[in-house]
C-alpha cells in the first residue's frame, strides 16, 4: 500500500465535528472574514433527539440527518471536509484529519471541538456486544430492522417461549431516549401491529423500562417524573426503577433490585444509559494538557477554551463545565459564544453563561412533559409544544414540511410510513457496537 504525503493547508478556524454546537459555531462565523474549516467523520448533521423515531419509523433518515454540505455550502468563507481528526498540535496550531489513506495537515488560528458523545456501558464494555444502541442514523435503521424482523417472525410462530422473546423488548435507562423509545415501542403493538384481523395482540408485547435511578426522567423529577412513570404503566409499559443490569445475552438481561436478581428473556435489548466523551476528547486532552472526568469529558475552562490555550475551545457533550447537561440548546449556545470571541463580537475571557429555555420529552400519543423554569406542563398541552420545538429545530422547510405529513400519519392515523427493513429480505438483525458521534 502506497502512503501519500500530508497535504498542508491553512484557515484562520478549524470547527471539528458536524452536531447541533459545530453547526451553531459555523453559521455564526458565516460571511465573516475569517476562513473556516468543518471536519466531520460523517456527511450529515444528525437531529439526534429524533433517531428513535426512525427506528420506530415514524421519520425517515433524511428527514433528521439533512448533508451538512447543503446547510453550510451557501457561505464563501466555509469549507466542509470529510475526515477523521487524529493528531493536535497546540504548540504549532494543526490538526491532522485522514479520509482513507489520505492525510491532511491544517494549520489554524483557532479551533473548536465539538464531537459529541459515544455510548458508555459503565464499566461493562461486553454489554456492547448484545445490546443496540442509539446514537447514528446506522443505529436507528439497525434497530429498525430488527423491530420489524421479530414482530414478523413472531407473527409466524404459534405461542411458544420463541415468540414471548421475540416479542419482548428491554429498554436501559429512562433518561429522555428510553422514555421515548419504550413508548414508541408500545405505540407499535398497540395501533400498528394489533390492527386489523390477523395482528399480533398488544397484550403479547412486553416492553420493560429499566433504570438505576429511583425515578424515570431524573432530570425532572417530582410531579414530572410521576407522571411520566404514571403514563408509561398505563400504556403498558413495565418501569423498573432503582434497578441495575448486571448481565447481558442474546436470550435477555439479568437485573438486580431491592437485593434480588431477575432475569427477563428478551431478543431486543437497547442500552441508553450512559455517554462517555468521544474518543478525540482524549486526543485533545494530550494535546493541551486538560483535564478529563471519569467520562472522560474535558473540564474546559469557563469561557469554553481547553487546557489554558486561548485559541482552543471544547463545547457539547465532549465538556464538562458546571453541571450543565448534554443537550443540543446547550451545545448551541455554547458554539456562539465561541464563535463570538473568535470574531471579536465578545471580549476574550468572557465566561459562558447558558440561557435555559426549559427542557421537554414525549411519553407517546398527546402524553409529553415540559418544564419552563418554574412551570411544569404535562398531556397534550406539553405534546403540542414537544411537536413545534422539534420542528423548529429541524433544517430545512423540506424536511419540517415531511415531518408533519409523517408525524400527522403516525399520530393522528395509524401508519408507520417509513417502518420497512433497510435491506430487502434482511434476517433479525444482531446487536451491533455504537460508534461514536459528531455533534
Amino acid at each position: 500500500m502506497t502512503t501519500t504525503q500530508p497535504v498542508r493547508i491553512d484557515v484562520d478556524v478549524v470547527i471539528v465535528g458536524s452536531g447541533f454546537g459545530a453547526l451553531a459555531a459555523a453559521q455564526k462565523l458565516a460571511g465573516t472574514d475569517l476562513g473556516v474549516l468543518v471536519v466531520s467523520k460523517t456527511t450529515e448533521h444528525l437531529f439526534q433527539p429524533l433517531l428513535y423515531q426512525v427506528a420506530t419509523g415514524v421519520l425517515a433518515p433524511g428527514e433528521i440527518a439533512p448533508p451538512i454540505r447543503s446547510i453550510l455550502g451557501r457561505h464563501k468563507n466555509i469549507d466542509v471536509r470529510l475526515g477523521e481528526v487524529i493528531d493536535v498540535d497546540a504548540d504549532a496550531k494543526t490538526v491532522t484529519y485522514r479520509w482513507g489513506d489520505a492525510r491532511t495537515v491544517v494549520g489554524y488560528r483557532y479551533l473548536v471541538a465539538a464531537t459529541g458523545a459515544s455510548q458508555s456501558y459503565f464499566g461493562h464494555p461486553e454489554f456492547a456486544e448484545n445490546t443496540f444502541a442509539l446514537k447514528t442514523i446506522d443505529d436507528a435503521l439497525t434497530l429498525r430492522d430488527h423491530i420489524l424482523a421479530n414482530f414478523e417472525l413472531a407473527h409466524a410462530l404459534p405461542s411458544s417461549a420463541e415468540r414471548d422473546e421475540l416479542l419482548s423488548f428491554v429498554v436501559v435507562g429512562a433518561g429522555a431516549t428510553g422514555v421515548e423509545l419504550a413508548g414508541q415501542i408500545r405505540e407499535l403493538a398497540r395501533r400498528y401491529f394489533d390492527s386489523g384481523s390477523g395482528g399480533i395482540p398488544a397484550d403479547d408485547v412486553r416492553v420493560v423500562l429499566v433504570d438505576g435511578a429511583p425515578d424515570v426522567l431524573p432530570v425532572y423529577g417530582g410531579k414530572l417524573s410521576e407522571y411520566t412513570a404514571r403514563t408509561l404503566r398505563r400504556a403498558g409499559v413495565d418501569v423498573r426503577t432503582a434497578a441495575v443490569v448486571t448481565a447481558v445475552d442474546d436470550e435477555g438481561v439479568e437485573l438486580h433490585a431491592d437485593g434480588r436478581a431477575a432475569r427477563i428473556p428478551a431478543r431486543t435489548v437497547v442500552w441508553s444509559a450512559g455517554v462517555e466523551a468521544s474518543g478525540f476528547a482524549g486526543v485533545l486532552a494530550a494535546a493541551t494538557g486538560c483535564a478529563q472526568d471519569r467520562a472522560g469529558r474535558l473540564l474546559v475552562g469557563d469561557d469554553l477554551t481547553v487546557g489554558g490555550h486561548a485559541d482552543v475551545f471544547a463545547i457539547g457533550d465532549m465538556t464538562s463545565l458546571g453541571g450543565l447537561p448534554g443537550q443540543s440548546p446547550v451545545a448551541m449556545q455554547q458554539g456562539r459564544h465561541a464563535a463570538c470571541i473568535i470574531a471579536g463580537k465578545t471580549a476574550r475571557g468572557t465566561a459562558f453563561r447558558y440561557l435555559d429555555k426549559g427542557s421537554m420529552a414525549t411519553i407517546d400519543r398527546f402524553h409529553a412533559v415540559a418544564s419552563v423554569g418554574p412551570v411544569k406542563l404535562t398531556g397534550v398541552v406539553a405534546w403540542m409544544m414537544w411537536l413545534a420545538v422539534h420542528l423548529l429545530y429541524l433544517v430545512g422547510f423540506r424536511n419540517r414540511y415531511v415531518a408533519v405529513l409523517s408525524w400527522f400519519g403516525s399520530f393522528v392515523g395509524k401508519n408507520r410510513p417509513h417502518f420497512h427493513l433497510a435491506v430487502p429480505g434482511a434476517q433479525v438483525a444482531e446487536p451491533a457496537e455504537s460508534v461514536e458521534v459528531s455533534a
